[in-house]
């Protein structure tokens, strides 16, 4: 079970989808959970440090509890994979949200992520609260021209001959699209997150499958609260791309962003936008989960319960615990059987039961 932390500190934990292929994921901060699936540049431990990356997680984990994983083939998860299918991916988030222990989340999308999380939202209403569409998409080739079409076949052919060379001269042409308004070292980290997130041949494999998705027969069904974002001069995915999202989902608003960088960085006047946006957004449910920490069933669990349900919920066990709160193991364990039966929780699961109860409702310190 991954929980939160504090937005100094990530856990890394494991799942397995479907096909067996272990996935990465990493969950900190505190609130409501918000499950990002990012964009196919990632990678949990180096994205954690990045100068392009850092911002997000330390003002998102200041607001959620926030769960990312590396996309299958990619960073910290198995390597060496041929399905990269849109079935695939939608199994990844699905294993994902269920070993996190997420009975009910709001869901960010980033750029090719977007088909997944769609189709994720129609098959899953029940799980979702609410839907942000970040520089994404429901079909990356939709509408493309014949010029556009031939120079992602250039792109595929810059992966091929370039991604894994130890100069960055062809890795810089998707440097110079995404954040071409990035400091060097920005895009010097950009460049080497390149060819350490993902190897050429699953580059190329992965996004010749991921171009095939197709998710806009979908977009009618969604009926959850959407918001959707996207730089107005965005070079990866066009602007056009969040104006078709926006205008076939029935409760999205469309947000556009006054920059040129597929991802917005943190000293341009977009970045406090954004993050407003999303703030705001995803407002009203820190306040139900406030309000149904202090009304639910946890209001029956004694102070040092909560405390020690608290340090559970980091991964840690009887004995760090004990150690932590200077108890006996013994204490802890009883603490914790208190626990249960107050959440009227049974058997093997009902320790990861009682922390996903915490997190679904966003206690922390300061409740």
């Amino acid at each position: 079970m991954a929980t939160a932390r504090s937005s100094s500190v990530q856990d890394i934990r494991f799942c397995h989808s479907f096909d067996g292929v272990t996935i990465a994921y990493a969950v900190h901060g505190s609130g409501p959970p918000l499950l990002l699936d990012g964009c196919w540049l990632s990678h949990l431990q180096l994205d954690w440090t990045s100068p392009v990356w850092r911002h997000y997680l330390v003002e998102l984990g200041k607001i959620a509890t926030l769960v990312r994983f590396d996309e299958r083939g990619h960073g910290l998860s198995d390597r060496d994979v041929v399905d990269h299918s849109l079935e695939a991916r939608i199994a990844d988030l699905e294993a994902v949200a269920d070993h996190a222990g997420l009975d009910r989340f709001s869901l960010m999308a980033m750029a090719q992520a977007g088909p997944v999380s769609i189709a994720y939202a129609a098959r899953h209403p029940e799980r979702l609260s609410r839907l942000i569409l970040y520089g994404s998409y429901a079909d990356p080739l939709a509408s493309s021209t014949p010029e556009e079409v031939e120079l992602d076949r250039t792109f595929q052919a810059l992966i091929r001959v370039g991604w894994e060379r130890p100069t960055p001269e062809f890795r810089r042409v998707f440097t110079s699209l995404m954040i071409p308004g990035a400091t060097e070292e920005q895009m010097h980290w950009l460049d080497e997150l390149q060819r350490s997130a993902v190897s050429a041949e699953t580059a190329m494999l992965a996004r010749e499958i991921r171009s095939r998705a197709d998710v806009r027969p979908l977009l009618g069904a969604l009926s959850l609260p959407t918001l959707v974002v996207h730089s107005r001069g965005d070079r990866m995915n066009p602007f056009d791309k969040a104006r078709y999202l926006a205008t076939h989902i029935a409760d999205a608003r469309l947000v556009a962003l006054e920059s040129d960088n597929h991802i917005v960085l943190e000293a341009e006047s977009a970045w406090p936008v954004l993050l407003r946006e999303i703030t705001e957004f995803l407002a009203p449910d820190r306040a139900a989960a406030h309000e149904e920490a202090v009304d639910g069933d946890l209001v029956l669990l004694t102070d040092r319960e909560i405390e020690v349900l608290r340090l559970a919920s980091e991964g840690r066990e009887n004995d760090e615990i004990a150690r932590r709160l200077t108890l006996s193991v013994r204490t802890v364990e009883r603490h914790l059987q208190n626990v249960y039966v107050k959440l009227d929780l049974h058997g093997r699961s009902a320790r990861t039961a009682a922390v996903a109860r915490l997190l679904s409702y966003g206690a922390d310190s300061s409740d």
